[in-house]
Order: C-alpha cells, then sequence, then structure tokens
C-alpha cells in the first residue's frame, strides 16, 4: 500500500490521517507519432506525480495524489483519429467539482501537474481562486521542467527526443523501434509573429504534421529519460514539499 497514492490506500488508512496537499496529474489520450501509445502522456504524468508524490511524502510532507484525469485539450486535433478531446471549459467543471471537494474537507491546498501542452489551466485556476479564496491553487507543467533543464540534440514538443526517452525508460515494451517512427517535421505557420513566437493560432494538427509528431525522436536513449525522470520528480517533489508547509498567511517575503 502507498499512503500517498490515493488509488491504492484505502479508507482504513485514509480516515485516520490529515491531509496538508493534494496532487492532481491532468494528461491527455492522443496519437504520438507512429511509436508511442496514444497514453503517453498519461503515463508520463502518472508515474512523474507518483514518484514526486512518494519523494515528498518520505520527507514528511501530508501530500495525497489523486487519480490522473486521462483526458485533455486537443480542439486542434479533431481529425486525428481517437485523438479525445475534452474542451476547457469541461476541465473548469471537473476542477471546480474536485476543488469543492477538497475545500469541504479542509484540505485546502491543490497541486494540477500538467502533463499535455494543450491543457491551459492557468486561467481556469484564476478563476476558481476567487471562487475558493481559502485554497491554493498551483500549477506545473513538468514538461517545462526539462525542457529548461536539459539539452535536447533534436527540438520539439509532441513524440519527440524528450516524450520518447522518456517512455523508453517508463515503459519501453509500448514503445516501437525507432526506425518506425516517423521524423516528426513540423510546418510552419506563413504569419511572421506566429512563426516567431510571440503571437499565437491554434495549429492544425493534420495539416502541420503527417506523423502527429512535432520533433525528431531519433537521438532517444532511455539513459535520456531516467535523466529526466529523476530531474524532474526531484524538483516537483520539493516543490510538494514547500507548497505543503507554506503558511497560506505568509506566502511571500522580501
Amino acid at each position: 500500500m502507498k499512503p500517498y497514492l490515493l488509488a491504492e490506500t484505502n479508507w482504513k488508512d485514509v480516515k485516520n490521517r490529515k491531509f496538508e496537499i493534494a496532487v492532481l496529474p491532468w494528461g491527455a489520450t492522443e496519437a504520438h507519432n507512429y511509436h508511442l501509445p496514444y497514453a503517453t502522456d498519461n503515463i508520463q504524468v502518472s508515474n512523474i506525480a507518483e514518484k514526486a508524490g512518494k519523494l515528498a511524502w518520505d520527507k514528511g510532507a501530508k501530500v495525497i495524489v489523486l487519480p490522473n484525469i486521462p483526458y485533455g485539450v486537443n480542439t486542434g486535433q479533431a481529425d486525428i483519429l481517437l485523438d479525445m478531446n475534452i474542451n476547457p471549459s469541461t476541465q473548469h467543471i471537473i476542477l471546480r467539482d474536485l476543488i469543492q471537494v477538497l475545500n469541504r474537507q479542509e484540505i485546502r491546498k491543490l497541486l494540477v501537474i500538467n502533463g499535455h501542452g494543450g491543457n491551459n489551466f492557468k486561467p481556469i485556476l484564476r478563476e476558481l481562486g476567487l471562487e475558493f479564496p481559502d485554497m491554493i491553487l498551483a500549477l506545473c507543467n513538468w514538461f517545462g521542467i526539462a525542457k529548461r533543464e536539459i539539452s535536447f540534440r533534436e527540438d520539439g514538443d509532441h513524440a519527440d527526443e524528450m516524450e520518447t526517452s522518456l517512455m523508453m525508460y517508463l515503459k519501453p515494451e509500448l514503445v516501437l523501434p525507432l526506425s518506425e517512427a516517423g521524423d516528426g517535421k513540423e510546418k510552419k505557420s506563413v504569419i511572421t509573429g506566429i512563426r516567431e513566437g510571440w503571437a499565437w493560432s491554434e495549429r492544425k494538427w493534420s495539416e502541420v504534421t503527417t506523423d502527429t509528431g512535432i520533433g525528431n525522436p531519433k537521438n532517444s536513449t532511455p539513459e535520456k529519460g531516467e535523466e529526466i525522470f529523476n530531474l524532474v520528480t526531484n524538483k516537483i517533489a520539493i516543490l510538494i514539499s514547500e507548497l505543503a508547509e507554506m503558511d497560506p498567511k505568509n506566502q511571500y517575503r522580501e
């Protein structure tokens, strides 16, 4: 039994504990090039949340990791077979309901660990923060940690070197040989501001990539995946511990 993992603990144990923070991993179900499974985002974020939760628990944090939400925003991938979309408004409703449960039960801190680039929780959490002023609502995009801390030989953001390496480490039995993978070549927007990154319009996935990947996975290795996993989980464990310990009335300092 893992007392920090809600899916694997039980009422006999839970009823005697007081938790300071809940962690909610949130992924997506979508195609990841030819070589990675549809559940890639869910596998990654669930494993990251579980390991980070364990590390924080072992250091004394009173944390409970909730089950992963397996569907994300895939509005730009409507014509990719079985890419499962839920709208941001649906995410808002789900989050509101879960936050209401935590707030009622006096678990006043929630960390959302996001595993999918199409999910944008900031505006949702801003609005819910007004509705539930006693709650501390925090967000972490785990892939942002890896992109900032590790240099990859190939750029990308979907089924790329980073994601493929991590899956080769976590679930190698679900990864096809790299010879089966597409090159993840991305067509760029004809609009200057979008191409340069200071303007935005949603990508129409089937027009941007032929294999559903963005970023060449050819330099991926399980060793890189292990490095990514250890780096990310250690940093998120610190985040969980600090949030758990933080006095909501003293969140800032000089």
